[in-house]
């Protein structure tokens, strides 16, 4: 069936361009156009299939109704499930999504940025690498809705929804210390991230209320794109001599993930002779042996607040909102742990 625009309907019914937009934009009444001739272009519009430009659209009501959203990795659980809710959410809102990946490099981050702003969305969700804080600051100046998930700009003052890192890993090394483990390890990426440094600092503060000596030998840094390989000696390395650990805590659920492999390799028993705790959830981590126990994130409220909170900037509504949101996380608490 031959497409058919605008223009065709306007011709075909007499009416001016102008006119038939108005209809077709559901602004019929304010601009005073008759009843009667607001039914003549629906029947014909829906008569001959009519679909239409949403780039002529998005021009002409000065929005597109669409927002972007740009993650680390879209092939990320973490990422994927966050972005299955702001989709969701913004689909009840009136609103479409365009995903990308900066895959961690700060210069794709800012291409992405621009190319999204370049095709004018409404707004922006970004899980930021942290390293493009001027063109962040750029967004803020010019007063651009954006909000910040997972990962925000602690000097800047921007709209962002974001987990309580600090809590969550203290709360994780805490629980082991009840368990009866007094020699905890913390295995971690090497990143200036604000979330690994929090995590990390949870687990100091966990040990030092419990007048335990923080090592530096108990920490492991893994790169964050070698930690597969880098996991095993690790994991060797921390569990030899007087000070061999007899807790681990993983800042993420990739490395819980790779460490267990890596303690079933050099058949280290879990929980027996080694417990092991996870900041964040993976979907197998109950259906594995042992199951995993993991402070779980929400990521249904960080998707929805983040919708929320841009949807309320997009409209440019001052007041009324709570635009830096810290949400708690909850221990899922499994055999792991030695529990």
């Amino acid at each position: 069936m031959k497409k058919i625009f605008l223009k065709d309907i306007a011709e075909a019914l007499n009416l001016s361009k102008t006119a038939v937009s108005m209809v077709l934009n559901n602004k019929g009444d304010e601009n005073k156009i008759s009843k009667e001739t607001q039914k003549r272009v629906w029947a014909y519009a829906r008569a001959h299939h009519y679909q239409p430009n949403q780039m002529a659209r998005a021009l002409s009501l000065g929005k597109s109704e669409t927002i972007g959203l740009i993650v680390p990795n879209i092939s990320d659980i973490f990422y994927a499930t966050i972005a299955h809710y702001v989709e969701r959410k913004a689909k009840a809102l009136g609103y479409n999504v365009v995903f990308s990946s900066s895959n961690e490099d700060p210069e794709t981050e800012k291409q992405l940025m621009y190319s999204m702003l370049n095709r004018q969305v409404d707004g922006l969700i970004i899980a930021s690498t942290q390293k493009n804080q001027e063109d962040i600051e750029e967004l803020n100046r010019s007063k651009y809705p954006f909000v910040l998930i997972d990962r925000h700009y602690p000097g800047l003052t921007t709209n962002y929804v974001i987990v309580d890192n600090l809590r969550g890993t203290e709360q994780m090394t805490r629980h082991l210390l009840k368990q009866g483990r007094q020699r905890i390890g913390l295995v971690s990426i090497q990143s200036g991230l604000e979330a690994m440094k929090q995590r990390q600092l949870g687990y100091e503060k966990a040990l030092r209320d419990a007048g335990l000596e923080y090592r530096a030998e108990m920490v492991k840094l893994l790169s964050p794109f070698e930690y597969e390989s880098e996991m095993k000696e690790a994991i060797r390395s921390m569990l030899h001599g007087p000070r061999a650990v007899d807790g681990l805590v993983f800042t993420t659920h990739y490395l819980a993930a790779s460490g267990l492999r890596a303690l079933k390799a050099l058949g280290v028993e879990v929980p027996g002779e080694v417990a092991l705790i996870s900041f964040d959830e993976l979907g197998a981590f109950d259906l594995v042996e042992p199951p995993i126990t993991a402070n779980q994130q929400p990521v249904e409220d960080i998707g929805r607040f983040a919708v929320e909170i841009l949807v309320h900037e997009i409209a440019r509504k001052g007041a009324g909102m709570d635009k830096q949101r810290v949400l708690p996380t909850q221990l899922l608490i499994r055999k792991s742990c030695g529990a």
